[in-house]
């Protein structure tokens, strides 16, 4: 016959994941419900981020197939009118209305139009990187916190299985009971907070590089956009 201490034991055993949790102490529950929290914030980031290179990338293909083709600012400017939104795009009218506004320090002659100076291209590529800073920093807003979210987790993780498992091994110094039935609930609901941070810690990892990667290889193109658009320039007679 089985003692009724066993049987007692035996029938709080938790037999699913749910019972592990609804079962945990509430320092773990605590831990559980703030992890629960990260990864749907971090969810959210990385469905929020891969609509915006999606975005970005639909929206700036077909403007730099035509700019590819174009011999003039003026071309640039035709097919940038359907691509309102790109990054690129952004880039060009920020040259576009630095142009505007600066005088040519080359006055024109009978034989030649006016022209810009060495000094001004050089200004207008600092212009052009400070353009591509700040399309970075919109294209990668909300990516740090990925890292953040990916380093934290298992950590948080870790203290709730430690507090979880502290305190099961004081409710066992207090019922006195030395079997392992005993135990291994509490060690086991406690557990829950590390399998739990993981699960929050590995897409959010995956995520952070992923979208680390698209924004430095969109930065690599905006830069090599500001080039061609000088040497388009150039090539234009406007230098």
């Amino acid at each position: 016959m089985i003692p009724v201490f066993a049987q007692t034991e035996a029938a709080a055993l938790p037999t699913n994941a749910w019972e592990l949790v609804t079962t945990a102490d509430p320092v773990t529950q605590v831990v559980l419900v703030l992890l629960l929290g990260l990864s749907l914030m971090s969810w959210t980031i990385m469905v929020s981020k891969w609509r915006d290179f999606r975005k970005v990338r639909s929206t700036s293909a077909a403007f730099l197939r035509s700019f590819e083709r174009a011999h003039s600012l003026a071309d640039v400017a035709a097919s940038s009118r359907g691509a309102a939104g790109s990054p690129f795009v952004r880039v060009f009218e920020r040259a576009e209305s630095f142009l505007s506004e600066t005088k040519p320090a080359m006055a024109a002659t009978p034989e030649r139009s006016a022209k810009f100076s060495a000094s001004q291209i050089e200004a207008l590529r600092l212009v052009l990187d400070a353009q591509t800073d700040s399309e970075r920093e919109l294209l990668s807003r909300f990516i740090p916190s990925l890292a953040m979210i990916a380093s934290a987790s298992p950590l948080i993780g870790l203290l709730g299985t430690v507090l979880g498992i502290i305190q099961s091994f004081i409710g066992l110094s207090t019922t006195g009971s030395g079997s392992v039935a005993a135990v291994a609930p509490g060690v086991a609901a406690a557990l829950t907070a590390t399998a739990m941070a993981l699960a929050v810690a590995i897409p959010a990892v995956f995520g952070y590089n992923v979208f680390a990667n698209q924004v430095n290889r969109l930065e690599g193109q905006l830069e090599g956009f500001g080039s061609e658009l000088i040497a388009l320039l150039v090539r234009e007679g406007r230098f």
